[in-house]
């Protein structure tokens, strides 16, 4: 069985990283199972770059000891410095979507205008968004609306049912609701491959 968080077995890799996508991380961990141990933050940090940084850093500075990959795309403007400071390893990508689908699909449907949704972001949304934009129905309808042209619900097959909460997310911003079912073959390789990029320098 796989590693999970809290294990004594130092010789595993850590991963730390944001947890929109960790029961696809988990999931895929057992399923090849990787020598890999997992801690994750909340998906909500995105919305403030400072305590995005703030958290990232701490988790890196309190597992100085362990030879760590991070899953987290370009979320913030200083993100690889943090990352190379804390002497770990970033898996390639723009954002998690981006590392999900990859890149050809992931820059075709923004150009068409896709919000993309995922499943804990559509269970969340409210909190989320409040956050941001406070209690505003209005102006998160402007924001959206101006910048997109649809909602993108994605489902993997790790994901529950979320249709209920992505169509009030549809109504909420006031934009049409598309799926898109998606298999994890791109996860899988970026995390394979960031992780031998650690191994790799482990050994050097």
């Amino acid at each position: 069985m796989a590693a999970t968080e809290g294990s004594a077995a130092h010789e595993n890799l850590l991963l730390i990283g944001c947890g929109i996508l960790q029961k696809e991380i988990r999931y895929l961990i057992e399923k090849n199972s990787w020598p890999l141990d997992t801690s994750f933050m909340r998906s909500a940090l995105h919305n403030n770059i400072g305590k995005l940084e703030k958290g990232l850093r701490g988790s890196l500075s309190k597992r100085s000891d362990r030879e760590t990959i991070v899953f987290y795309g370009c979320c913030h403007p200083d993100m690889d410095h943090i990352v190379a400071a804390g002497n770990a390893v970033r898996t390639p990508g723009q954002n998690c979507v981006d590392i999900l689908l990859g890149r050809e699909q992931f820059d075709r449907e923004l150009e068409q205008g896709a919000f993309f949704l995922l499943e804990e972001w559509a269970h969340r949304w409210q909190p989320i968004t409040e956050e941001v934009f406070g209690d505003h129905p209005s102006v998160i309808r402007g924001v959206f609306q101006e910048a997109h042209k649809y909602i993108l619900a994605i489902r993997t097959p790790c994901s529950e049912d979320f249709s209920d909460e992505a169509e009030a997310v549809s109504r909420i911003v006031g934009l049409p609701l598309v799926w898109m079912d998606t298999g994890l073959e791109h996860l899988e390789a970026v995390l394979q491959e960031t992780m031998q990029r650690k191994l790799k320098g482990r050994h050097e």
